[in-house]
């Protein structure tokens, strides 16, 4: 039986190559391909067909949990592990919604990276126990797909005018969308609302 062939998914440089060294001192793991971004992280996968992705929540052009999400419906065989500073159950929960197959936190020790990669490529899924526990008494997260966006932009600063220019919809629209995602979430006010959603790890 072959090496087990992972793709990893990192923007920062230093990380990136630190983990592409730990791993690589496996005898049964062979980091094919190294991404800066998440579209980079797709193109690889689609081009060299790993047995697992190792990724970042939080990289440009595109997400960890999309990452998982596109994998998931269109390169099933590729399983999709994400590795996070982030230690909040709604990631988890999105993260498992999108089809990751483990969820592991950057401060855990690394010989528990490479564990987690062969059991995730034997099918089973891994996840930190007490962040699993955690997660199914958390509240459910209220935000549609398209008010995560919408709030993600207007968290970052960008106006109304900027955000219904980016998604191709009306000023009036994104302010309805707002004023919904502000009422859900009990906030004050957009920035509030932003606030809120990234504490509970819903953006």
């Amino acid at each position: 039986m072959g090496a087990i062939r992972v793709v990893l998914a990192e923007d920062q440089a230093m990380v990136l190559g630190a983990l592409a060294a730990l791993l690589e001192l496996e005898q049964d793991i062979t980091v094919v391909a190294r991404a800066a971004n998440g579209r980079e992280a797709l193109e690889s996968v689609r081009t060299l067909l790993p047995d697992v992705l190792v990724t970042d929540i939080e990289m440009p052009k595109m997400t960890g949990l999309e990452l998982a999400a596109e994998l998931c419906s269109s390169q099933p065989k590729t399983r999709t592990i994400i590795l996070t500073t982030f230690a909040r159950p709604g990631y988890l929960r999105r993260a498992m919604d999108a089809g990751a197959r483990g969820y592991l936190l950057k401060d855990r020790p690394a010989a528990e990276l490479a564990d987690a990669v062969r059991r995730v490529h034997r099918g089973l899924r891994v996840v930190d126990p007490a962040l699993a526990a955690e997660a199914w008494s958390v509240e459910v997260d209220p935000l549609s797909e398209r008010e995560r966006q919408i709030l993600q932009r207007a968290g970052d600063g960008r106006t109304s005018t900027e955000i219904a220019g980016e998604l191709h919809l009306s000023e009036g629209t994104i302010r309805n969308y707002l004023s919904e995602i502000i009422a859900k979430l009990g906030a004050a006010n957009r920035v509030d609302a932003a606030r809120i959603a990234r504490a509970k790890g819903w953006l």
